[in-house]
């Protein structure tokens, strides 16, 4: 089975009408000439390509237990992993000189399909699209006055909470001429990804798991789609415990930017996730168990594939009585650190 499935998409068709009388952008056309001017469409399709369906039963399928594991992460992450857009964001950049904005779109939409009727000036164009910033507190818009500068950037921090919702993006060159009919087809695509590790915890005692991912970037420029690292310590992103029932599997889930990518090799394949290993640590699951006595032994699980855009990925392990997390992957790199709380450097967040 393929690990690229398209579940979903958002087709919201954009409109404007530009009158040869017209020079500024706005909603309300009364002041404008419709009949003597020429359409110009700018389709929207927002789409989700991820491999969350086959991740989860790749990885959580081999017994009832951890169907109602893979349920219960289906349902955590549904505002991230959906096809329904909340908020847009749609920009009109000039393309001379500082590439200043010239108009902005801001709705609420809650829903698939969407029309719009804008007045655009004839001119070249660089647009971007965004998706779903409103409610995501972790992300926001910055520099976006100017077409280059503006990015998504994740709020700074030594450790900072997971994204709570999918974020969609899209940049598209205009050139809206006079007297011809034009179409223009936008897609916007999942700059955002997720980790998730389900412990088997059977016959161990504990007080408490805390999980954190680390090694992603913390922001993305809209106009070249390239993502941003910040020099030093990346920040750790918490992860969320996922409610299952009656289970002695454990399930913590972060929502974040991508990991860097490996040094590319060319792989003939169309799917997007499909990529090759680096013998270092890309990124990181750091789990932190607390014992009845109070010590703390944290383990750092060392990844070497990219987590890219879109993707959605599962580790399974198993806890120690000692606190320590053992998993059966032999690409995935194991530390462990006993009584690591006795030197006092760490609040162990639980």
């Amino acid at each position: 089975m393929s690990q690229k499935n398209v579940i979903g998409y958002l087709l919201l068709c954009l409109t404007a009408w530009l009158p040869v009388s017209c020079s500024t952008i706005d909603d309300d056309l009364s002041d404008c000439d419709t009949d003597s001017g020429y359409d110009y469409d700018l389709r929207y399709e927002m789409r989700l390509v991820t491999n969350i369906s086959t991740e989860l039963t790749t990885q959580l399928s081999a017994t009832a237990a951890e169907q109602k594991v893979a349920d219960a992460l289906r349902q955590h992450l549904r505002n991230v992993f959906s096809d329904q857009a909340h908020d847009v964001n749609l920009s009109f950049y000039d393309t001379t000189g500082d590439s200043v904005r010239q108009h902005q779109q801001e709705d609420i939409i809650d829903e698939s399909q969407k029309v719009y009727t804008l007045n655009l000036p004839m001119q070249e164009y660089m647009h971007l699209a965004v998706a779903n910033v409103v409610d995501n507190a972790l992300v926001g818009l910055r520099g976006d006055d100017y077409c280059h500068p503006a990015q998504l950037a994740q709020v700074s921090g030594e450790t900072v909470d997971s994204h709570s919702t999918g974020i969609f993006t899209a940049r598209q060159p205009m050139h809206v001429l006079e007297g011809v009919d034009q179409t223009f087809d936008v897609r916007l695509y999942m700059a955002n990804c997720a980790a998730a590790i389900v412990i088997d915890t059977t016959g161990v005692q504990v007080s408490g798991i805390a999980v954190e991912t680390t090694g992603f970037a913390d922001g993305f420029s809209i106009c070249d789609s390239v993502y941003h690292f910040s020099a030093g310590t990346p920040a750790s992103i918490r992860a969320h415990h996922v409610a299952v029932d009656d289970s002695k599997l454990a399930c913590y889930c972060s929502v974040n930017f991508p990991s860097r990518e490996v040094m590319r090799t060319v792989i003939e394949t169309t799917d997007p996730f499909v990529s090759v290993g680096t013998a270092e640590g890309l990124w990181q699951y750091k789990v932190y168990v607390t014992m009845p006595d109070g010590s703390v032994t944290e383990t750092l699980l060392d990844m070497n594939e990219p987590l890219r855009a879109g993707q959605l990925r599962v580790l399974t392990a198993r806890l120690g009585d000692d606190g320590s997390v053992w998993v059966d992957d032999t690409t995935v790199g194991v530390s462990v650190t006993l009584n690591w709380n006795d030197g006092g450097q760490h609040e162990v967040p639980l």
